[in-house]
Protein backbone atom coordinates (compact mmCIF):
# COMPACT_ATOMS: atom_id res chain seq x y z
CA UNK A 1 0.00 0.00 0.00
CA UNK A 2 1.33 3.43 -0.91
CA UNK A 3 2.48 5.80 1.81
CA UNK A 4 1.53 8.79 -0.36
CA UNK A 5 -2.16 9.59 0.16
CA UNK A 6 -2.23 13.24 -0.90
CA UNK A 7 -3.87 13.42 -4.36
CA UNK A 8 -1.83 16.44 -5.43
CA UNK A 9 1.52 15.00 -4.42
CA UNK A 10 0.84 11.42 -5.51
CA UNK A 11 0.79 12.68 -9.08
CA UNK A 12 4.45 13.64 -8.72
CA UNK A 13 5.78 10.14 -8.06
CA UNK A 14 8.62 9.33 -10.41
CA UNK A 15 11.95 7.52 -10.63
CA UNK A 16 15.14 8.52 -8.83
CA UNK A 17 16.75 9.10 -12.22
CA UNK A 18 14.05 11.56 -13.24
CA UNK A 19 14.16 13.30 -9.87
CA UNK A 20 17.93 13.75 -10.13
CA UNK A 21 17.51 15.79 -13.32
CA UNK A 22 16.20 18.67 -11.19
CA UNK A 23 19.65 19.03 -9.58
CA UNK A 24 22.14 21.00 -11.65
CA UNK A 25 25.83 21.81 -11.56
CA UNK A 26 26.57 24.36 -8.83
CA UNK A 27 23.32 23.82 -6.92
CA UNK A 28 23.22 24.08 -3.15
CA UNK A 29 21.35 21.00 -1.99
CA UNK A 30 19.99 20.38 1.50
CA UNK A 31 19.52 16.67 2.18
CA UNK A 32 18.11 14.78 5.14
CA UNK A 33 20.26 12.50 7.25
CA UNK A 34 21.74 12.46 10.73
CA UNK A 35 24.23 9.84 11.99
CA UNK A 36 23.32 7.34 9.30
CA UNK A 37 19.57 7.65 9.81
CA UNK A 38 16.85 9.13 7.61
CA UNK A 39 19.01 9.98 4.59
CA UNK A 40 17.71 9.65 1.00
CA UNK A 41 18.55 6.21 -0.40
CA UNK A 42 17.97 6.51 -4.16
CA UNK A 43 18.35 10.06 -5.48
CA UNK A 44 22.03 10.55 -4.44
CA UNK A 45 23.11 7.54 -6.55
CA UNK A 46 21.25 8.99 -9.53
CA UNK A 47 22.96 12.36 -8.99
CA UNK A 48 26.32 10.56 -8.89
CA UNK A 49 25.58 8.89 -12.23
CA UNK A 50 24.69 12.25 -13.74
CA UNK A 51 27.97 13.68 -12.42
CA UNK A 52 29.97 10.84 -14.00
CA UNK A 53 28.17 11.28 -17.32
CA UNK A 54 28.88 15.01 -17.29
CA UNK A 55 32.54 14.43 -16.55
CA UNK A 56 32.78 11.94 -19.43
CA UNK A 57 31.45 14.69 -21.69
CA UNK A 58 34.15 17.00 -20.37
CA UNK A 59 31.67 19.09 -18.35
CA UNK A 60 31.87 20.18 -14.74
CA UNK A 61 29.33 18.83 -12.27
CA UNK A 62 29.38 19.41 -8.54
CA UNK A 63 27.06 20.48 -5.76
CA UNK A 64 27.32 22.05 -2.34
CA UNK A 65 25.84 19.49 0.04
CA UNK A 66 24.24 20.39 3.38
CA UNK A 67 22.73 17.78 5.74
CA UNK A 68 21.93 17.40 9.43
CA UNK A 69 25.05 15.37 10.23
CA UNK A 70 26.77 12.26 8.83
CA UNK A 71 24.88 10.08 6.37
CA UNK A 72 26.02 6.85 4.68
CA UNK A 73 27.83 5.37 1.68
CA UNK A 74 24.59 5.63 -0.32
CA UNK A 75 24.75 9.43 0.01
CA UNK A 76 28.12 10.89 1.00
CA UNK A 77 30.02 7.89 -0.33
CA UNK A 78 28.59 7.68 -3.85
CA UNK A 79 28.71 11.44 -4.36
CA UNK A 80 32.29 11.73 -3.09
CA UNK A 81 33.46 8.84 -5.25
CA UNK A 82 31.89 10.53 -8.25
CA UNK A 83 33.69 13.77 -7.43
CA UNK A 84 30.33 15.50 -7.15
CA UNK A 85 30.69 17.32 -3.79
CA UNK A 86 32.37 20.71 -3.97
CA UNK A 87 31.46 21.80 -0.45
CA UNK A 88 30.07 19.89 2.52
CA UNK A 89 28.66 20.87 5.91
CA UNK A 90 28.14 20.48 8.85
CA UNK A 91 29.35 16.94 9.82
CA UNK A 92 30.55 13.84 7.99
CA UNK A 93 32.10 10.45 8.66
CA UNK A 94 32.27 8.69 5.28
CA UNK A 95 35.75 7.39 4.29
CA UNK A 96 35.48 8.46 0.65
CA UNK A 97 34.29 11.93 1.60
CA UNK A 98 36.94 12.22 4.32
CA UNK A 99 39.60 11.46 1.69
CA UNK A 100 38.17 14.11 -0.65
CA UNK A 101 38.26 16.67 2.15
CA UNK A 102 41.78 15.82 3.30
CA UNK A 103 43.14 15.92 -0.27
CA UNK A 104 41.53 19.31 -0.86
CA UNK A 105 39.06 18.09 -3.49
CA UNK A 106 36.07 19.04 -1.30
CA UNK A 107 35.75 22.13 0.87
CA UNK A 108 34.49 21.26 4.34
CA UNK A 109 32.74 23.73 6.66
CA UNK A 110 32.88 22.16 10.13
CA UNK A 111 30.26 24.05 12.09
CA UNK A 112 28.41 23.41 15.35
CA UNK A 113 25.21 21.47 14.67
CA UNK A 114 23.07 24.03 16.48
CA UNK A 115 24.41 26.71 14.12
CA UNK A 116 23.85 25.13 10.70
CA UNK A 117 20.12 25.77 10.31
CA UNK A 118 20.21 29.28 11.73
CA UNK A 119 23.20 30.24 9.58
CA UNK A 120 21.31 28.98 6.53
CA UNK A 121 18.38 31.16 7.58
CA UNK A 122 20.76 34.11 8.02
CA UNK A 123 21.80 33.61 4.39
CA UNK A 124 25.41 32.83 5.26
CA UNK A 125 25.50 29.87 2.85
CA UNK A 126 23.62 31.41 -0.05
CA UNK A 127 20.33 30.29 -1.55
CA UNK A 128 19.25 26.64 -1.10
CA UNK A 129 18.30 25.42 -4.56
CA UNK A 130 16.95 21.93 -3.82
CA UNK A 131 15.92 19.92 -0.74
CA UNK A 132 16.03 16.11 -0.90
CA UNK A 133 14.34 14.73 2.21
CA UNK A 134 13.41 11.19 3.23
CA UNK A 135 10.11 10.76 5.08
CA UNK A 136 7.89 7.95 6.34
CA UNK A 137 4.59 9.03 4.76
CA UNK A 138 2.71 11.83 3.02
CA UNK A 139 -0.76 12.42 4.48
CA UNK A 140 -3.93 13.33 2.54
CA UNK A 141 -3.60 16.99 3.57
CA UNK A 142 -0.01 17.17 2.29
CA UNK A 143 1.59 17.07 5.73
CA UNK A 144 4.61 14.81 6.00
CA UNK A 145 5.44 12.19 8.66
CA UNK A 146 9.18 12.39 9.40
CA UNK A 147 11.30 9.24 9.58
CA UNK A 148 14.20 8.11 11.76
CA UNK A 149 15.86 11.52 11.87
CA UNK A 150 14.67 15.11 11.79
CA UNK A 151 17.95 17.05 11.68
CA UNK A 152 17.71 20.17 9.53
CA UNK A 153 14.86 18.85 7.36
CA UNK A 154 12.40 21.56 8.38
CA UNK A 155 14.81 24.31 7.33
CA UNK A 156 15.78 22.67 4.04
CA UNK A 157 12.10 22.18 3.10
CA UNK A 158 11.27 25.79 3.90
CA UNK A 159 14.35 27.40 2.35
CA UNK A 160 14.72 25.38 -0.86
CA UNK A 161 13.32 26.53 -4.20
CA UNK A 162 12.56 22.92 -5.21
CA UNK A 163 11.74 19.87 -3.09
CA UNK A 164 12.27 16.18 -3.79
CA UNK A 165 10.79 13.71 -1.31
CA UNK A 166 11.84 10.11 -0.83
CA UNK A 167 9.06 8.14 0.87
CA UNK A 168 10.65 5.07 2.47
CA UNK A 169 8.29 2.35 3.69
CA UNK A 170 11.09 0.72 5.70
CA UNK A 171 10.27 3.31 8.34
CA UNK A 172 7.42 2.16 10.56
CA UNK A 173 4.13 3.87 9.80
CA UNK A 174 3.85 4.18 13.57
CA UNK A 175 6.36 7.03 13.43
CA UNK A 176 3.36 9.36 13.21
CA UNK A 177 3.23 11.04 16.61
CA UNK A 178 6.91 10.61 17.52
CA UNK A 179 8.03 14.04 16.34
CA UNK A 180 7.90 17.60 17.61
CA UNK A 181 8.78 20.06 14.83
CA UNK A 182 9.07 23.62 16.12
CA UNK A 183 7.90 26.34 13.73
CA UNK A 184 8.30 29.27 16.11
CA UNK A 185 11.89 30.14 15.27
CA UNK A 186 12.36 33.77 14.30
CA UNK A 187 15.38 35.73 13.19
CA UNK A 188 17.00 38.46 15.30
CA UNK A 189 15.81 40.86 16.57
CA UNK A 190 12.43 39.08 16.71
CA UNK A 191 13.54 35.94 18.55
CA UNK A 192 11.52 34.50 21.42
CA UNK A 193 12.52 32.15 24.27
CA UNK A 194 12.37 28.40 23.57
CA UNK A 195 9.84 27.26 26.15
CA UNK A 196 11.13 23.78 26.96
CA UNK A 197 11.17 23.05 30.69
CA UNK A 198 11.19 19.24 30.47
CA UNK A 199 12.76 16.80 27.98
CA UNK A 200 9.36 15.54 26.81
CA UNK A 201 7.61 18.90 26.56
CA UNK A 202 6.06 19.46 23.14
CA UNK A 203 6.34 22.92 21.59
CA UNK A 204 5.65 22.18 17.92
CA UNK A 205 3.89 19.96 15.40
CA UNK A 206 4.10 16.19 14.83
CA UNK A 207 4.55 16.78 11.08
CA UNK A 208 6.78 18.53 8.59
CA UNK A 209 5.10 21.12 6.39
CA UNK A 210 5.77 21.06 2.67
CA UNK A 211 4.73 23.60 0.07
CA UNK A 212 3.16 21.35 -2.59
CA UNK A 213 3.97 23.88 -5.31
CA UNK A 214 7.70 23.43 -4.62
CA UNK A 215 7.61 19.62 -4.81
CA UNK A 216 8.98 18.58 -8.20
CA UNK A 217 9.34 14.84 -7.59
CA UNK A 218 8.56 12.06 -5.13
CA UNK A 219 10.48 8.79 -5.13
CA UNK A 220 9.24 5.66 -3.37
CA UNK A 221 11.89 3.50 -1.67
CA UNK A 222 12.12 0.56 0.71
CA UNK A 223 15.60 0.43 2.19
CA UNK A 224 17.10 0.34 5.70
CA UNK A 225 19.23 3.02 7.31
CA UNK A 226 22.98 2.52 7.66
CA UNK A 227 22.74 0.49 10.84
CA UNK A 228 26.22 -0.37 12.09
CA UNK A 229 26.95 -2.90 14.83
CA UNK A 230 28.29 -1.74 18.16
CA UNK A 231 31.29 -3.43 19.68
CA UNK A 232 30.70 -5.14 23.00
CA UNK A 233 32.20 -2.92 25.71
CA UNK A 234 35.88 -3.81 26.20
CA UNK A 235 37.73 -3.47 29.49
CA UNK A 236 38.82 0.06 28.66
CA UNK A 237 35.27 1.21 27.86
CA UNK A 238 33.91 -0.48 30.98
CA UNK A 239 36.55 1.24 33.12
CA UNK A 240 35.66 4.67 31.71
CA UNK A 241 31.97 4.02 32.20
CA UNK A 242 32.60 3.02 35.82
CA UNK A 243 34.61 6.21 36.42
CA UNK A 244 31.71 8.32 35.10
CA UNK A 245 29.07 6.51 37.16
CA UNK A 246 31.18 6.63 40.33
CA UNK A 247 31.69 10.36 39.85
CA UNK A 248 27.94 10.91 39.52
CA UNK A 249 27.43 9.01 42.78
CA UNK A 250 29.97 11.35 44.37
CA UNK A 251 28.06 14.39 43.13
CA UNK A 252 24.81 13.05 44.59
CA UNK A 253 26.51 12.50 47.95
CA UNK A 254 27.63 16.13 47.91
CA UNK A 255 24.14 17.41 47.02
CA UNK A 256 25.18 18.64 43.60
CA UNK A 257 22.88 16.24 41.73
CA UNK A 258 19.43 14.77 42.46
CA UNK A 259 19.22 10.99 42.90
CA UNK A 260 17.78 10.54 39.39
CA UNK A 261 20.56 12.80 38.03
CA UNK A 262 19.82 15.44 35.39
CA UNK A 263 18.97 14.83 31.72
CA UNK A 264 21.77 12.92 29.99
CA UNK A 265 23.37 13.67 26.64
CA UNK A 266 25.54 10.97 25.15
CA UNK A 267 27.60 11.31 21.99
CA UNK A 268 27.85 8.70 19.27
CA UNK A 269 30.24 5.76 19.62
CA UNK A 270 31.15 2.61 21.46
CA UNK A 271 32.39 4.35 24.62
CA UNK A 272 29.18 6.37 24.96
CA UNK A 273 27.19 3.18 24.42
CA UNK A 274 29.25 1.50 27.16
CA UNK A 275 28.39 4.31 29.57
CA UNK A 276 24.72 3.72 28.89
CA UNK A 277 25.24 0.00 29.56
CA UNK A 278 26.85 0.85 32.89
CA UNK A 279 23.78 2.90 33.86
CA UNK A 280 21.74 -0.26 33.34
CA UNK A 281 23.74 -1.96 36.10
CA UNK A 282 23.62 1.02 38.45
CA UNK A 283 21.19 1.99 41.17
CA UNK A 284 19.95 5.07 39.25
CA UNK A 285 16.24 5.12 38.41
CA UNK A 286 13.82 7.40 36.54
CA UNK A 287 16.53 8.77 34.27
CA UNK A 288 15.82 11.14 31.38
CA UNK A 289 17.82 12.13 28.31
CA UNK A 290 17.95 15.26 26.16
CA UNK A 291 20.39 14.41 23.43
CA UNK A 292 21.10 14.25 19.69
CA UNK A 293 21.11 10.52 19.01
CA UNK A 294 19.42 7.44 20.42
CA UNK A 295 21.79 4.45 20.35
CA UNK A 296 21.23 0.84 21.38
CA UNK A 297 22.17 1.54 25.00
CA UNK A 298 19.45 4.13 25.43
CA UNK A 299 16.79 1.84 23.99
CA UNK A 300 17.97 -0.87 26.37
CA UNK A 301 17.55 1.54 29.29
CA UNK A 302 14.02 2.39 28.11
CA UNK A 303 13.19 -1.30 27.88
CA UNK A 304 14.36 -1.91 31.46
CA UNK A 305 12.45 1.10 32.75
CA UNK A 306 15.61 2.87 33.94
CA UNK A 307 15.15 5.60 31.34
CA UNK A 308 11.68 7.11 31.28
CA UNK A 309 12.00 9.74 28.54
CA UNK A 310 14.34 10.58 25.66
CA UNK A 311 14.34 13.67 23.47
CA UNK A 312 16.63 13.48 20.41
CA UNK A 313 16.86 14.37 16.74
CA UNK A 314 17.87 10.98 15.34
CA UNK A 315 18.42 7.28 15.88
CA UNK A 316 21.75 5.52 15.37
CA UNK A 317 21.06 1.83 15.96
CA UNK A 318 22.61 -1.49 15.11
CA UNK A 319 20.76 -3.46 12.43
CA UNK A 320 19.35 -5.89 15.00
CA UNK A 321 18.15 -3.12 17.30
CA UNK A 322 16.62 -1.13 14.43
CA UNK A 323 14.66 -4.18 13.28
CA UNK A 324 13.40 -4.81 16.80
CA UNK A 325 12.42 -1.14 17.23
CA UNK A 326 10.55 -1.00 13.93
CA UNK A 327 8.57 -4.10 14.87
CA UNK A 328 7.22 -2.52 18.06
CA UNK A 329 7.63 1.22 17.49
CA UNK A 330 4.14 1.94 18.80
CA UNK A 331 5.22 0.81 22.28
CA UNK A 332 7.80 3.62 22.49
CA UNK A 333 5.35 6.46 21.90
CA UNK A 334 5.27 8.84 24.82
CA UNK A 335 8.80 7.88 25.83
CA UNK A 336 10.70 9.09 22.74
CA UNK A 337 10.35 12.53 21.18
CA UNK A 338 12.17 13.53 17.98
CA UNK A 339 12.98 17.22 17.42
CA UNK A 340 14.79 19.36 14.85
CA UNK A 341 18.50 19.62 15.61
CA UNK A 342 18.30 23.37 16.11
CA UNK A 343 16.15 22.51 19.16
CA UNK A 344 17.82 19.27 20.30
CA UNK A 345 21.14 21.16 20.32
CA UNK A 346 19.85 24.56 21.35
CA UNK A 347 22.23 26.21 23.87
CA UNK A 348 19.35 27.92 25.67
CA UNK A 349 17.55 24.63 26.30
CA UNK A 350 20.72 22.72 27.20
CA UNK A 351 21.65 25.28 29.82
CA UNK A 352 18.13 25.53 31.24
CA UNK A 353 17.68 21.78 31.65
CA UNK A 354 21.17 21.40 33.13
CA UNK A 355 22.42 18.45 31.10
CA UNK A 356 25.07 15.87 31.91
CA UNK A 357 27.02 15.73 28.63
CA UNK A 358 29.28 12.80 27.72
CA UNK A 359 31.33 13.06 24.50
CA UNK A 360 34.39 11.47 22.98
CA UNK A 361 37.73 13.06 22.13
CA UNK A 362 40.83 12.32 20.07
CA UNK A 363 43.24 13.91 22.51
CA UNK A 364 43.51 16.44 25.33
CA UNK A 365 46.52 18.39 26.44
CA UNK A 366 47.77 18.81 29.98
CA UNK A 367 45.73 21.99 30.46
CA UNK A 368 42.43 20.56 29.25
CA UNK A 369 42.21 21.77 25.64
CA UNK A 370 40.37 19.05 23.71
CA UNK A 371 40.77 17.92 20.12
CA UNK A 372 37.76 15.91 18.99
CA UNK A 373 38.13 16.07 15.21
CA UNK A 374 41.68 15.87 13.83
CA UNK A 375 44.58 13.42 13.63
CA UNK A 376 47.99 15.07 13.97
CA UNK A 377 46.44 18.51 13.70
CA UNK A 378 45.64 18.48 9.98
CA UNK A 379 43.69 15.39 8.94
CA UNK A 380 40.00 15.72 9.79
CA UNK A 381 38.17 12.60 10.95
CA UNK A 382 34.55 13.74 11.15
CA UNK A 383 33.66 17.09 12.68
CA UNK A 384 32.81 18.88 15.89
CA UNK A 385 29.16 17.83 15.58
CA UNK A 386 27.14 18.70 18.63
CA UNK A 387 29.87 18.22 21.22
CA UNK A 388 30.51 21.97 21.48
CA UNK A 389 26.80 22.76 21.78
CA UNK A 390 26.53 20.45 24.77
CA UNK A 391 29.94 20.87 26.41
CA UNK A 392 29.84 24.64 26.74
CA UNK A 393 26.25 24.77 27.99
CA UNK A 394 25.89 21.60 30.08
CA UNK A 395 25.72 21.47 33.86
CA UNK A 396 28.43 18.80 33.76
CA UNK A 397 30.52 17.80 30.77
CA UNK A 398 32.74 14.73 30.35
CA UNK A 399 35.24 14.09 27.56
CA UNK A 400 36.18 10.42 27.34
CA UNK A 401 38.86 8.47 25.47
CA UNK A 402 41.21 5.52 25.93
CA UNK A 403 44.54 6.86 27.16
CA UNK A 404 46.41 5.48 24.13
CA UNK A 405 45.76 4.59 20.49
CA UNK A 406 47.49 2.55 17.80
CA UNK A 407 48.56 -0.16 20.27
CA UNK A 408 50.16 2.41 22.54
CA UNK A 409 51.97 4.36 19.84
CA UNK A 410 49.87 7.48 20.48
CA UNK A 411 49.05 9.10 23.81
CA UNK A 412 45.62 10.70 24.15
CA UNK A 413 47.12 13.07 26.74
CA UNK A 414 49.75 15.30 25.14
CA UNK A 415 51.73 18.43 26.06
CA UNK A 416 49.73 20.54 23.63
CA UNK A 417 46.67 19.59 21.56
CA UNK A 418 47.44 19.52 17.85
CA UNK A 419 43.98 20.94 17.11
CA UNK A 420 41.55 22.56 19.54
CA UNK A 421 37.79 22.12 19.32
CA UNK A 422 37.03 22.74 23.00
CA UNK A 423 39.24 25.10 24.94
CA UNK A 424 40.33 24.54 28.52
CA UNK A 425 37.61 27.02 29.52
CA UNK A 426 34.90 24.61 28.35
CA UNK A 427 36.34 21.36 29.70
CA UNK A 428 35.18 20.16 33.11
CA UNK A 429 36.00 16.46 33.40
CA UNK A 430 38.42 14.25 31.44
CA UNK A 431 38.10 10.47 31.60
CA UNK A 432 40.33 7.65 30.38
CA UNK A 433 40.51 4.04 31.54
CA UNK A 434 43.30 5.21 33.87
CA UNK A 435 41.05 7.52 35.85
CA UNK A 436 39.06 10.75 35.98
CA UNK A 437 40.28 14.34 36.31
CA UNK A 438 37.77 16.80 37.73
CA UNK A 439 39.02 20.16 36.49
CA UNK A 440 36.30 22.39 37.91
CA UNK A 441 37.64 25.37 39.81
CA UNK A 442 41.30 24.61 39.09
CA UNK A 443 43.98 26.90 37.70
CA UNK A 444 45.83 25.72 34.57
CA UNK A 445 48.83 24.37 36.49
CA UNK A 446 46.57 22.55 38.96
CA UNK A 447 44.68 21.06 36.01
CA UNK A 448 47.93 19.86 34.45
CA UNK A 449 49.00 18.05 37.60
CA UNK A 450 45.62 16.32 37.93
CA UNK A 451 45.33 15.32 34.26
CA UNK A 452 48.84 13.85 34.20
CA UNK A 453 48.33 11.94 37.45
CA UNK A 454 44.82 10.68 36.79
CA UNK A 455 44.36 10.27 33.03
CA UNK A 456 47.71 9.68 31.33
CA UNK A 457 48.88 6.16 30.54
CA UNK A 458 51.81 5.05 32.74
CA UNK A 459 54.02 4.75 29.63
CA UNK A 460 53.61 8.48 29.02
CA UNK A 461 53.08 9.87 32.50
CA UNK A 462 56.73 10.54 33.32
CA UNK A 463 57.29 12.25 29.97
CA UNK A 464 54.34 14.56 30.52
CA UNK A 465 55.46 15.35 34.06
CA UNK A 466 58.96 16.12 32.81
CA UNK A 467 57.60 18.45 30.14
CA UNK A 468 55.42 20.24 32.66
CA UNK A 469 58.18 20.56 35.29
CA UNK A 470 60.61 22.02 32.78
CA UNK A 471 57.94 24.37 31.41
CA UNK A 472 57.39 25.70 34.92
CA UNK A 473 61.13 25.99 35.65
CA UNK A 474 62.36 27.35 32.32
CA UNK A 475 59.52 29.46 30.91
CA UNK A 476 60.52 33.14 30.71
CA UNK A 477 57.11 34.29 29.47
CA UNK A 478 54.95 33.61 32.52
CA UNK A 479 53.68 30.88 34.80
CA UNK A 480 49.94 30.95 34.21
CA UNK A 481 49.95 28.36 31.40
CA UNK A 482 53.64 27.47 30.98
CA UNK A 483 54.71 25.86 27.70
CA UNK A 484 57.99 25.07 25.99
CA UNK A 485 57.10 26.34 22.54
CA UNK A 486 59.93 24.46 20.84
CA UNK A 487 58.62 21.19 22.31
CA UNK A 488 54.86 21.69 22.55
CA UNK A 489 54.12 19.61 19.43
CA UNK A 490 57.26 17.47 19.58
CA UNK A 491 55.30 14.34 20.51
CA UNK A 492 53.25 14.62 17.32
CA UNK A 493 56.38 15.30 15.29
CA UNK A 494 58.03 12.22 16.77
CA UNK A 495 55.05 10.07 15.82
CA UNK A 496 55.14 11.32 12.24
CA UNK A 497 58.89 10.66 12.02
CA UNK A 498 59.12 7.38 13.96
CA UNK A 499 55.60 5.98 14.21
CA UNK A 500 55.55 6.29 18.01
CA UNK A 501 55.23 9.17 20.44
Amino acid sequence: MTRITCPVLSSKVTSAEEAATYINDGDRVGMSGFTGAGYPKAVPAAIAENAKAAQERGEDFGIELFTGASTAPELDGVLAEAGAIRKRLPFQSDPALRKAINTGATEYVDTHLSHSAQQAWFGFYGNIDVAVVEVAAVLPNGMVVPGSSVGNNKSWLELADKVILEVNDWHPRAYEGFHDVYYGTRLPPERRPIQILDPMQRIGDPYLRVDADKVVAIVETSAPDRNLPFKSPDESSKAMAEHVVDFLRHEIQHDRLPENLLPIQSGVGNVANAVMAEFAHSEFENLTAYTEVIQDGMLDLIDTGKLTAVSATSFSLSAERAEAFNAKAEEYKGRILMRTQEISNHPEVIRRLGLIAINGMVEADIYGNVNSTHVMGSSVINGIGGSGDFARNAYLNFFVSPSTAKDGAISAIVPFASHTDHTEHDTQILVTEQGLADLRGLSPTARARRIIANCAHPDYRDGLQDYFDRAVAENPNGQHTPHLLAEALSWHQKFQAEGHM
